[in-house]
């Protein structure tokens, strides 16, 4: 039999959910619906007055092939950033799931990098990685290779993912532990049993019985390669060199804060979040499909 709670007042369940969805209302909805409403108004440049201007934002945007560039460029360091993050944070998993001497101090040493807040990592790999003061770029140069990511913007884009994809690493860790202290071990002995080695017990037994978990951290790796890796480009390129690093969310805050085109600003949010909407949707149509519970 199913335990229910009982409350005393009909109302008690209200009041407790009550504060909850005030937040979302307050920094979540309302917020969005300003957004809409703004993307259908042009400001003049000193933001006395606002006319409505019906879709010429969105009509403006789709003209303008440095937005198609950045929309590319964002898929891109997505994909990069969920696969490194993802494929590392899964090794370094199955090693720690192992009966090793230390495994504990181990796991919370991996655990720990998400604890620091995105400016602060793009902050930690700069100093690493600067072309004239990084500890790293000493070793690179002398490796004979020319790095200098302020000038070279392929450079710039592989330390924003390098970077990005770290600061990811520790969250995806932890959902894979546990989700490999959650498969029975009798499960690896009879595979081992049958003659599997330890590389085909991880494909055909630990990979497919994985698959819940790895579908969640999909989704939550690209949302945060939209999103969350602001932090790290404005501290480290600033969207440099030239529009090298300017992602969709980065062109949001550029064009609105530093442009002063808050009709056009308003509108990319609500594509952005219109985009992430669908990509969302159609992981839970079709990579679901793969998934075994």
């Amino acid at each position: 039999m199913q335990k229910q709670a009982i409350f005393q007042s009909k109302l008690l369940p209200y009041v407790l959910v009550a504060p909850q969805l005030a937040v979302v209302l307050i920094f979540f909805y309302w917020p969005a619906l300003q957004a809409v409403i703004q993307s259908f108004l042009l400001q003049d440049a000193f933001g006395l007055s606002s006319n409505f201007v019906w879709f010429d934002n969105y009509i403006e945007l789709f003209k303008d092939p440095a937005y198609f560039a950045s929309i590319i460029r964002t898929f891109f360091f997505s994909f990069a950033i969920a696969v490194s993050s993802l494929s590392f944070a899964l090794l370094l998993a199955v090693m720690a799931d192992k009966p090793l001497r230390g495994s504990t101090l181990y796991r919370t040493l991996l655990i720990w990098p998400y604890a620091v807040a995105p400016p602060v990592v793009g902050v930690l790999w700069i100093f690493m990685l600067h072309p004239s003061l990084g500890v790293l770029a000493r070793y690179l140069r002398g490796a004979g290779i020319d790095w200098n990511p302020l000038l070279n913007g392929d450079q710039a884009a592989a330390l924003i993912i390098l970077a990005a994809a770290w600061k990811q690493i520790s969250y995806n860790f932890l959902f894979f532990l546990a989700g490999l202290q959650a498969i029975p071990k009798s499960v690896f002995e009879a595979a081992a049993i049958d003659g599997a080695r330890p590389m085909r017990r991880f494909w055909t037994v630990t990979f497919p019985l994985l698959s819940p978990t790895i579908f969640f951290l999909l989704v939550v790796n690209i949302v945060y390669a939209f999103f969350d890796t602001f932090g790290i480009i404005d501290t480290m390129t600033r969207g440099g060199p030239g529009t090298s690093t300017v992602t969709l969310v980065y062109k949001v805050y550029s064009d609105g804060l530093l442009g002063g085109n808050l009709g056009s600003s308003a509108a990319q949010s609500v594509i952005l979040m219109v985009m992430v909407i669908v990509l969302t949707g159609i992981q839970f149509r079709f990579v679901e499909r793969k998934v075994t519970y």
